[in-house]
């Protein structure tokens, strides 16, 4: 036999005779061990909270974003020229209406207007002597002793004295409105910002000395979509709410910080039309300020969008997405887990949600453990422990 068959020939003895020994150690095995172990128990059905939705007497209400903003504002200008003598108003303080907040040097002006009486009180000279020439002519006239352009001449005398004496007089009036200007005063009440000239600078007609705004009452101004603008009169047209432009819309604000809605106003104005880039419209509501609220602070304001109803409510944590359509999942009572869709309403206060439709008051619903839960599935569920009630839902 040749060489290379006879190597390949002891190859194919030691495979053989290796597979044996193996076969042989598994069958001793085999016959050695214990018995396989039983098959493992199913899992338990997983645990979830679940609750009843909610029934309660509610009214819709949405909120809505924006700022508040002074009733009134006014840039204060100096209507006088001369320097500044008195600053009588410190910084950043509250005044009243008609309060003196600067003096500008008023000697120059107090002179021009003794000057213009002066004027005035020689006028009304003038415009008495032309009387007494005029009834001496017309005396002399009805005798022929005057001729009749001589009593013309003391007509015009008196005409041209009676022009001159109306003229001083508008002359003191000028003078003595521009010696008020040298006071300068609050149109209204409210605060004033930082001066922005010192005593004793030259200022002109014009010249910006301080700025005002009025602080009680407050507006408070935000955009509202063109969503909530149909919705709201849809409700209006049912009779549930006032119209938008009855000016009895009630609103209630808060500014940041506050945890409830301590401030309370009407809707005074709403814009003539939409803004085109944004969708929305502009509103303004009018309150009164005890002066917990600055002007330029952020706020929200809620109004009402229904009339008061019995509404089913779940927590905002309870809904799911069920292809594209919002839903929640319910327990039978066999704990059967199916998904229930839902047409939902606004959000409520408490973080709940208002549903419309597609579920009952019976339902349970699971509100912890969603991700424990799928439909057609076998849960063990738990109430769980229901919320408490505050006023401040309702």
């Amino acid at each position: 036999m040749p060489r290379s068959n006879r190597l390949v020939a002891g190859v194919a003895f030691a495979v053989a005779a290796a597979l044996t020994a193996a076969g042989a150690a598994w069958l001793t095995s085999a016959a050695t061990s214990p018995p396989a172990r039983a098959q493992a128990a199913p899992a338990p059905p997983p645990t979830v909270k679940v609750a009843r939705p909610q029934t309660r007497e509610i009214v819709e209400r949405r909120e809505f974003a924006g700022r508040f903003e002074p009733s009134a504002t006014v840039e204060i200008r100096a209507r006088a020229a001369g320097h500044l003598a008195t600053i009588a108003a410190a910084d950043g303080t509250l005044v009243e209406k008609g309060q003196l907040l600067f003096t500008i040097d008023p000697r120059p002006y107090r002179a021009a207007l003794e000057e213009a009486r002066a004027r005035l009180a020689s006028a009304a000279a003038q415009v008495e002597l032309a009387d007494l020439e005029l009834g001496r002519t017309q005396q002399l006239a009805t005798s022929h002793a005057a001729s009749q352009a001589t009593l013309d001449q003391r007509r015009q005398q008196k005409k041209a004295a009676d022009a001159a004496h109306a003229l001083a007089k508008a002359v003191v009036s000028r003078a003595e409105i521009d010696l008020g200007f040298t006071e300068v005063r609050a149109p209204f009440a409210g605060r004033i910002s930082n001066r922005r000239q010192d005593i004793g600078a030259l200022v002109t007609d014009g010249t910006m000395l301080t700025s005002l705004v009025a602080l009680d009452p407050l507006y408070f101004v935000f955009d509202m979509s063109e969503h909530d603008l149909l919705a709201y009169r849809q409700a209006a047209t049912s009779g549930a709410v006032p119209g938008l432009h009855g000016r009895r819309i009630l609103v209630e604000l808060r500014g940041q910080g506050d945890r409830d809605w301590p401030h309370k106003g009407t809707i005074d104005f709403v814009d003539n039309r939409l803004e085109l880039g944004a969708g929305t419209i502009r509103m303004r509501a009018v309150i009164a300020n005890a002066g917990g609220l600055t002007p330029g602070q952020f706020g929200r304001a809620r109004l009402p969008f229904s009339a008061a109803y019995e509404a089913t409510l779940v927590p905002e944590t309870a809904l799911i997405t069920d292809q594209a359509e919002r839903a929640v999942l319910a327990v039978a009572a066999d704990g059967t887990v199916r998904s229930a869709k839902v047409d939902l309403g606004p959000a409520h206060a408490g973080g709940m949600r208002i549903v419309r439709a597609g579920i009952g008051p019976d339902d349970r619903i699971i509100v912890s453990g969603l991700l424990r839960a799928r439909p057609g599935q076998k849960v063990t569920p738990q109430e769980a422990e229901p919320e408490p009630r505050s006023a401040a839902l309702d």
